[in-house]
């Protein structure tokens, strides 16, 4: 029990269903005078969080002591920001692929840019390596990854911290470290509880970690290592799958598709439908030539094409309806997520939001429910995003916004996702986009969407397999980061 200046009160101390409208529970306590003077005299609440204080004195009281994670006896050995640059960009296929620092966290993050040969930077300074912790330093700081074998010599951008450990077991450590709430807590907060808005290097200085043994610390590091590399071999599998699935429908790489418009003359893209084919779209991306000629190589290579409704593919494809959500605490509540993290590991691993079951019972269990092996693909905002359901999800819930593809046939599902992940799946995925401010598409336009199948149905197997396989070794790694984030929380609970 947590007593003196860190006593904390809370009123009331459970609340079952979190009214959106109601005000916070109330807390307080007491803060040292040499404190305040200490914190730049600032009498202010948000400077001194509560949480944060209790974090700190479990940490200051864990059964292995504490040393500040960068100092003399700490555990980086180095970590530094890049400098800003002014960015060229150019399309896909004419410069380097260009991370952003928001996808360090997805298990297989693709490039969203890419930025020219010529632009005034130093490129390889801009590379990550294998081994090096990464953490986003400013939007949603504390985000953390580490460099393996897919993101290995990848260029990212300057505002990304980055982190060597002293010996080789110390990184996967501090990451498990910063996985806890604890660790966010403490990477989140100054000395005195105020919140960081951004992180510079100097402010690991300040932060404090257990100083476990180094048995137990080399123990959690391989953890997280295996966890990386297992990720890593899904992504191979995911890799081979597509090209096994390219070359079988002779697809050239997708930046190499020169479309073909209707004047050169004017620097503008024009180009003819037939009246035929106008599916009642005016929209003009949706009758991209680039599209059709991807249609036409498809046509004339696979087996025969289906609409995605058709019972050999699928069972049913649909969304959830519009709702008031009513979030609890973790005790009564089920996991919710949302389409920004469905490309992650662990998507409730920093933003946790838990969805009443009792005031969402039949909904839950209708509509927004995950199921395992089912595909999921994002149909606001941002389009197209897709994702095999793991294991680990089954059971929570996702937003209405989330288009479900459900199918018990696991002979398809694997295939269906890897055409739908591919860069021509998403391009003509993308195409049925519509809305003039936020983009969209519905379930509808998704089960009519037609998914080619192979002449070779032994390779159509093979692909199959190998998604199947790669979401299983992508439920494999998460059980093994949990495994070092739970080693960490006990070490900082006993």
């Amino acid at each position: 029990m947590v007593t003196g200046n860190l006593a904390r009160k809370l009123q009331p101390e459970k609340v079952e269903i979190i009214d959106p409208l109601a005000p916070d529970p109330l807390k307080y306590t007491s803060v040292a005078l040499s404190e305040v003077y200490s914190n730049n005299t600032r009498l202010e609440a948000s400077a001194f969080n509560l949480e944060a204080k209790v974090a700190k004195y479990k940490v200051e009281h864990c059964k292995y002591g504490f040393v500040h994670l960068w100092g003399e006896d700490g555990l980086v050995k180095d970590a530094f920001v890049k400098s800003r640059f002014k960015r060229i960009y150019v399309e896909k296929g004419e410069g380097i692929p260009f991370f952003q620092p928001s996808s360090i966290t997805e298990i297989y993050p693709k490039p969203t840019k890419y930025i020219s040969e010529n632009t005034d930077v130093d490129i390889d300074g801009l590379k990550v390596k294998k081994g090096m912790l990464l953490m986003s330093v400013s939007g949603t700081i504390g985000k953390c990854s580490i460099v393996g074998k897919t993101l290995d010599n990848k260029v990212f951008s300057h505002d990304l911290l980055r982190l060597f450990g002293k010996n080789e077991y110390d990184v996967g450590y501090i990451y498990a470290y910063f996985c806890t709430p604890i660790g966010q807590q403490m990477l989140q907060t100054n000395n005195y509880g105020a919140v960081v808005q951004h992180i510079e290097p100097e402010h690991l200085k300040n932060i404090i970690i257990p100083n476990a043994p180094d048995p137990i610390k080399r123990k959690i590091h391989n953890l997280v290592i295996e966890s990386y590399d297992l990720r890593d071999k899904s992504n191979e599998l995911i890799d081979e799958a597509e090209q096994i699935l390219y070359e079988e429908l002779q697809l050239p790489p997708i930046e190499q598709l020169k479309p073909t418009y209707f004047d050169k003359d004017v620097d503008l893209r024009n180009y003819t439908t037939k009246l035929s084919e106008l599916d009642l779209r005016l929209d003009c991306s949706y009758h991209a030539p680039e599209i059709l000629k991807v249609k036409d190589i498809i046509k004339k290579n696979c087996k025969d094409l289906l609409p995605l409704k058709d019972k050999i593919l699928s069972d049913k494809i649909f969304t959830g309806n519009r709702f008031t959500r009513v979030f609890v605490d973790n005790n009564n509540g089920i996991p919710y997520l949302n389409g920004k993290q469905i490309l992650e590991l662990d998507p409730n691993s920093l933003d946790k939001k838990f969805l009443s079951f009792e005031q969402h019972e039949d909904r839950i269990k209708n509509q927004l429910e995950i199921k395992e092996n089912t595909i999921i693909v994002t149909c606001s905002g941002t389009i197209g995003k897709t994702v095999l359901v793991p294991k680990h999800w089954v059971g929570w819930v996702g937003t209405h916004d989330l288009i479900r593809i459900e199918s018990n046939n696991l002979k398809t599902i694997g295939y269906i996702y890897c055409w739908l992940n591919s860069d021509y799946g998403q391009l003509i995925l993308k195409s049925l986009t519509y809305g003039s401010v936020v983009d969209h598409i519905e379930a509808f336009h998704i089960a009519n969407m037609e998914i080619p199948l192979l002449k070779n149905e032994s390779k159509q197997k093979e692909i199959n397999d190998k998604v199947l396989q790669a979401n299983e070794l992508r439920y494999q790694a998460y059980l093994k980061e949990q495994e070092a984030i739970n080693s960490i929380n006990e070490i900082i609970n006993q």
